[in-house]
């Protein structure tokens, strides 16, 4: 195992340092926690918290900013956080208007936020949680019970930050939230595996001429393994399951994100781009936004996922919304 690192069990911490000390006038790390928060609060707010398991970097802390998160919880590698981390992230996220939790559906994310939560409630702090499920590969795989949170979560993260920053209230922040969640899908393939720092192999194995249509970010089995394509054919496979899914008509506006996974290079991401971009003009589809690079990775794995989010006026404003996320 080839890494930057210095002992596998302090990763976590050590990561969590290193982004407090990169932008130290914007966050701070709460003592004893692996919690970062914005330094700035806004009285009357409403709070926005999200996190999981490590080894997804940008995301979270790379989103915790002005129009983005108030907190992330950084668990250890592709492990949930504890409850009480994230009851930690609530109550500094929390400035009298109610926190909004935005969870990736994994199930150790969902148990542990929602326990959190009622433990936040019980202290007198109003919460309201989103659960995200952008993934249209597979049900029920080996983390979740329903289908996987994503790269669609970013998106969540935005919109639901751009909102609360206009001082709306927690139920209105909630429902721009769900109505992202609705209307937002992804897609992931994989080129090869990623290696978590405590294991020290391989998560999985691909031949050199193999790839996986809908790997997961923690390398879940997707739909198949099969021969590797280029890129044009893969960008065809991505997105031919996000349109059956029905979300998307002709006219609509989107918004896209090529997401690398942690490997792929920028010239490889922008390549999927360009025939992303081909396809859906052809289907009658308007390219709003588009977002390429790394935005929620699996340490370095290579790869890619595609995500597609319908916009409307409201979603618009705020997807345009300023941002001093650094991750973002």
């Amino acid at each position: 195992m080839k890494k930057l690192i210095n002992h596998p069990s302090d990763v976590v911490l050590e990561m969590v340092q290193g982004i407090v000390a990169a932008y130290p006038n914007e966050v701070e790390l709460l003592p004893d926690t692996t919690v970062i928060v914005r330094k700035q609060k806004t009285n009357g707010k409403v709070g926005i918290v999200s996190g999981g398991g490590s080894g997804h970097e940008p995301a979270h802390a790379g989103y915790v900013g002005k129009g983005m998160l108030d907190a992330a919880v950084a668990g250890e590698a592709f492990t949930s956080p504890g409850p009480d981390q994230v009851l930690e992230a609530i109550k500094a996220a929390d400035s009298g208007a109610g926190v909004l939790l935005v969870i990736k559906n994994y199930s150790g994310d969902v148990m542990n936020f929602e326990m959190a939560a009622e433990l936040a409630e019980a202290e007198g702090i109003t919460v309201e949680k989103v659960i995200v499920n952008d993934d249209v590969a597979v049900e029920d795989s080996t983390y979740t019970t329903g289908r996987r949170g994503i790269a669609g979560t970013i998106f969540v993260h935005k919109i639901a930050g751009a909102l609360a920053e206009t001082g709306a209230s927690l139920q209105e922040v909630h429902a721009a939230a769900e109505k992202v969640v609705q209307q937002v899908r992804s897609m992931g393939m994989a080129l090869s595996p990623c290696i978590v720092p405590g294991n020290g192999k391989p998560s999985f194995v691909l031949g050199d001429n193999e790839m996986e249509m809908g790997m997961g970010i923690h390398g879940e089995p997707g739909l198949e393994r099969e021969e590797l394509k280029s890129a044009d054919e893969v960008a065809e496979k991505l997105l031919q399951p996000i349109l059956e899914e029905g979300v998307f008509k002709t006219g609509d506006h989107v918004a896209v994100m090529v997401n690398g996974l942690g490997a792929t290079p920028l010239m490889e991401l922008y390549i999927v781009n360009r025939k992303i971009q081909e396809l859906l003009k052809e289907k009658g589809l308007h390219m709003t936004k588009t977002y390429v690079g790394n935005y929620m990775t699996a340490f370095e794995m290579a790869g890619c996922s595609l995500t597609l989010l319908r916009l409307d006026d409201q979603l618009y404003e705020l997807l345009q919304a300023p941002c001093d996320a650094p991750g973002f």
